[in-house]
């Protein structure tokens, strides 16, 4: 046993896709890990976040915990702010208060997604959605009352075998229908759970060391893709016949919050972090296949 004693972090939304990845990863790496799921911590109870991370007073903090439901956050946008602005802002509180750093889980809906190159992390931010709104209020609050241990870290079209997500569904439909429609006017990046939580768990790792400067960090992966072209080769890896994706356009689909038409994230500050950014969207997919095939209930397809 090692004489040292091991670092202490609390994750809050630990029953969410993203925390029930990251949570086992932390502990298998060392780390005394307390995790809150929705049911055991409300990030919007300032009181209850203040008593909790008084009373195990970690570290690091990462905040899984967010309202995701884009379309409904346009009709209940003070509930979305009270999970993505305010609840942050409560956590960030508690961290000042036992010197924890936080690192903030955000997303590409901070940019208007209008452009055409990759967003860089110091580009201005102009959310056109409550979602997108939201989760920049959460930013601001932690930069504000974190300046020197508060990390934001923006992520998009997250996947893995801990929740329902576009993969998922895709996987589900192959089996369900003969073709299917997915839009192909919308760029972004698909991002594979395992991959975040492992950058996550490395760069709380680099700021408890002292070598990773806090503010922005975008951690998605690598390269570009649309919807369609992502459905097209989760059609490939189960063996089935990418035509059987239609295309179709963002206009086709209407839905209540507009969706980014170009979201690509640039990963440039890693580098001041001593850190590689994560790897190709393709390469992660395919190593998350037999994982999400097993999820889903599908034998895992042979080599191709």
């Amino acid at each position: 046993m090692s004489p040292y004693p091991r670092p202490r972090w609390l994750v809050t939304g630990a029953s969410g896709m993203l925390g029930r990845e990251l949570t086992p990863l932390l502990d298998h790496r060392g780390a005394a890990v307390t995790a809150f799921g929705r049911g055991h911590l409300d990030i919007t109870d300032g009181a209850a976040v203040r008593s909790a991370v008084a009373e195990h007073r970690p570290a690091v903090v990462v905040n899984c915990a967010a309202w995701t439901a884009v379309d409904e956050a346009e009709s209940e946008p003070a509930l979305a702010m009270a999970v993505n602005g305010e609840g942050p802002r409560h956590l960030a509180q508690a961290c000042r208060a036992v010197g924890a750093v936080l690192l903030q889980l955000s997303t590409d809906y901070v940019f208007p997604g209008s452009g055409g190159r990759p967003y860089r992390e110091d580009h201005p931010t102009g959310p056109r959605t409550v979602y997108g709104c939201t989760k920049r209020a959460g930013e601001r609050a932690v930069l504000e009352v974190l300046p020197d241990t508060g990390y934001i870290v923006r992520t998009a079209w997250l996947y893995g075998a801990g929740g329902p997500n576009f993969v998922a569904k895709m996987i589900r439909l192959e089996a369900e229908q003969d073709t299917v429609l997915v839009v192909d006017d919308q760029h972004g990046q698909p991002t594979w759970t395992a991959d975040l939580a492992d950058r996550l768990a490395a760069l709380g790792a680099a700021a408890l060391a002292g070598t990773a400067p806090a503010g922005i960090y975008h951690a998605t992966n690598t390269g570009g893709t649309t919807w369609n072209a992502l459905a097209r080769e989760t059609f490939r890896l189960l063996g089935a016949d990418p035509a059987r994706v239609r295309p179709t356009t963002s206009l086709a689909l209407a839905r209540p919050a507009v969706r980014p038409r170009y979201s690509v994230l640039d990963q440039s500050r890693w580098k001041a972090a001593g850190l590689e950014p994560l790897r190709h969207w393709r390469a992660a997919l395919t190593e998350s296949f037999p994982a999400l095939c097993g999820a889903a209930g599908r034998p895992v397809p042979g080599p191709r």
